[in-house]
């Protein structure tokens, strides 16, 4: 097949190249018959690699069409071919017919770089750059000049270009000099900062930055890019980098900004406000989170914070939505904190003693040494007015570690005066 192509490809070439009339023809139109089939041909020499062969193609596409789309791509197939003295010939040959074109003065700088000329490659790019004003042209010249180990004349020239516009793309190869071939990381980084500052952050600079302050292990700089980045994306994966750094930093304070800010990550926010204690912010994020996932611990959580985080907790509304959550938890979930708090709650404020002794049983069915547990059921007793029950199994809590709890000796105080009595 491939052979095949070949022996297509050289009748093509042996097909007269004129060129039609000089006129002026537009890349969409269809100049001579056959042309489509020519691109299509052109098109598959490139797809197997055959540069050389596709340079042809579109050579001979130009000559008959008088289209430099086509003389283009033919020049830039020699490049890719590495043909570097084919392609400075061809161009310099075409500069002499159109020395307006930048483009071929670009592809003759590539040639000259691609040769080792860089002498020639800085003198003509320089011209181009001057010619265009195009940022990649100064680029190419600071690329040059780089090649060449100038490192202060590329820094000097970069750093011209750079005033005329501010251009990020120059500002960042200024930055790699100064940072990598001058060992001057500082001043590559204040480059930087400043540009973010007068004229905004971007995901280059960010990420120019982000390799900077981890190559020196600059922890705060991580964390004010990371943030500056996540501003102008909302990304998974840079808020993740965000809450490591302020959970390696333990400033759960400012994470805890962070989350309520982004909403990157409500079950971690949720944890926070569980572990600082503030239950009047977990309460609608737990709800929230089971609305949205429908998970029963969420609702078993939204329950707990409702009640801890109200002033008035015997409440009748109060009482009657928390106990109805998490009676719908313990369907599902038998999770022994679930029945204990539910059964605790039942008894505490008298809204079904026998029930809550229930819930409790079934919680030591699996937990029978539990000082915590055992505390809720001989409480439980004690509502019943089962004073000697009570106090036998709160004599046996106190042994027990966590037997010193103030919320133990405060039951225990009432059993014993129950007993008294």
């Amino acid at each position: 097949m491939y052979k095949a192509f070949l022996l297509l490809l050289l009748a093509i070439l042996l097909i007269s190249c004129a060129r039609p009339n000089s006129e002026v023809v537009h890349a969409n139109e269809k100049v001579f018959e056959g042309e489509d089939r020519y691109i299509v041909l052109a098109l598959r020499a490139e797809e197997l690699r055959d540069n050389r062969a596709a340079s042809s193609i579109f050579e001979t596409l130009y000559k008959k069409s008088a289209k430099r789309e086509y003389l283009y791509r033919s020049l830039e197939n020699d490049l890719v071919a590495k043909d570097a003295q084919k392609l400075l010939n061809r161009a310099d040959a075409y500069i002499q017919e159109f020395p307006d074109d930048v483009n071929l003065l670009r592809y003759k700088v590539y040639a000259l770089i691609e040769m080792e000329k860089l002498e020639d490659a800085q003198n003509f790019g320089t011209l181009l750059a001057k010619k265009t004003n195009l940022a990649d042209d100064y680029l190419l010249v600071g690329e040059v000049l780089i090649k060449a180990q100038k490192y202060d004349l590329a820094l000097r020239y970069l750093d011209s270009a750079y005033a005329k516009e501010y251009n990020e793309k120059i500002l960042d190869k200024i930055s790699i000099i100064l940072y990598v071939n001058l060992n001057r990381q500082k001043d590559a980084i204040a480059y930087l900062e400043t540009h973010t500052r007068v004229h905004g952050c971007s995901k280059l600079i960010a990420s120019r930055l982000l390799g900077f302050y981890s190559d020196q292990n600059n922890i705060e700089g991580l964390l004010s890019t990371y943030k500056r980045l996540y501003a102008l994306e909302k990304n998974d994966d840079i808020a993740e980098k965000i809450i490591q750094i302020y959970t390696y930093k333990r400033d759960y304070i400012r994470l805890i900004d962070f989350l309520e800010v982004s909403g990157s990550d409500d079950a971690l926010l949720l944890q926070l406000y569980s572990s600082a204690k503030n239950y009047k912010k977990a309460y609608p994020l737990a709800q929230k989170l089971y609305e949205k996932s429908a998970d029963v611990e969420y609702l078993a959580q939204s329950a707990i914070y409702e009640y801890e985080a109200a002033d008035k907790k015997a409440e009748p509304f109060l009482l009657e939505n928390v106990v109805n959550k998490l009676e719908r938890v313990v369907v599902v979930d038998k999770s022994p904190i679930y029945l204990n708090y539910l059964g605790y709650l039942l008894i505490d404020h008298n809204l079904d003693v026998s029930k809550g002794i229930q819930y409790i049983k079934k919680v030591l069915e699996t937990e029978p040494e539990s000082a915590y547990y055992l505390d809720s059921l001989a409480w439980g007793y004690y509502k019943l007015g089962e004073c000697d029950k009570a106090a036998k199994i709160i004599a046996k809590v106190r042994k027990l570690e966590g037997g010193d709890n103030s919320e133990v000796v405060e039951h225990d105080n009432a059993i014993q005066r129950c007993l008294k009595n």
